[in-house]
């Protein structure tokens, strides 16, 4: 009987998370490996032969080693680990899936990346100060944009690509959620589409959704007491 495939992640990764809950609705055997950023596990030679760009998320499957979120949902996706709803075989449907994971790399994943890095990683890291009031701001109209767009383009419907949810929604979702972290919430009067669209994505793949933002929640509490 061939291994399982290897899944390398950290749930403080909004793309890990994202991937981590399309594993985890999918069901199917893998062996979950955690890999603690906070602790900078990445960075050892150990973990530079499984991923030589030292990130995560990242698979090993024998002795083919896959990096990059979208690379390695393709991958799985083709080799059944996924469930089909989440990723479609039809070409059309797929073709859709693709559009929202290509696209949101310079618009929903930029934006919602940089607030993260600048309002919490960098201060807590000790890699710069605390962003000034008119920076946080600056992120915060950049974070809107980008939610306006989903709200204009992406949720006609239920989810971002037709009436059922798919990988696209995870790794969307994760991304927005990630801004907890950073005391921000979406406003639901300003957003109303994006906010019901949360809620429907977090009650679709729920105990797993709470579960992957347990830390993120905590460190949320934690900064706001």
């Amino acid at each position: 009987m061939s291994k399982s495939i290897r899944f390398y992640y950290d749930l403080l990764s909004p793309t890990a998370r994202g991937l981590w809950l399309a594993l985890k609705l999918g069901n199917k055997p893998i062996e979950y490996c955690p890999i603690a950023l906070r602790k900078f596990e990445q960075l050892t030679d150990e973990y530079k032969k499984i991923n030589r760009f030292q990130k995560v998320p990242a698979i090993v499957d024998g002795d083919f080693h896959l990096a990059e979120t979208i690379a390695i949902i393709r991958y799985l996706a083709d080799k059944g680990q996924l469930d089909e709803k989440l990723y479609p075989k039809s070409l059309e449907a797929r073709a859709r899936v693709d559009e929202f994971l290509e696209w949101q790399h310079l618009n929903i994943r930029l934006a919602c990346s940089m607030f993260f890095r600048d309002a919490w990683l960098f201060p807590i890291n000790g890699l710069a100060a605390k962003p000034k009031p008119e920076r946080i701001q600056e992120l915060i109209e950049g974070v809107e944009t980008n939610l306006g767009l989903l709200e204009l383009i992406w949720l006609e419907k239920d989810f971002l690509v037709g009436q059922h949810m798919t990988v696209a929604d995870l790794v969307g979702a994760s991304e927005i959620n990630q801004l907890k972290i950073c005391q921000y919430k979406v406003d639901e009067k300003k957003f109303p589409k994006v906010a019901k669209w949360l809620d429907r994505v977090r009650e679709a793949t729920n105990p797993y959704h709470d579960e992957g933002l347990a830390f993120i929640n905590m460190k949320a509490k934690q900064a706001k007491l």
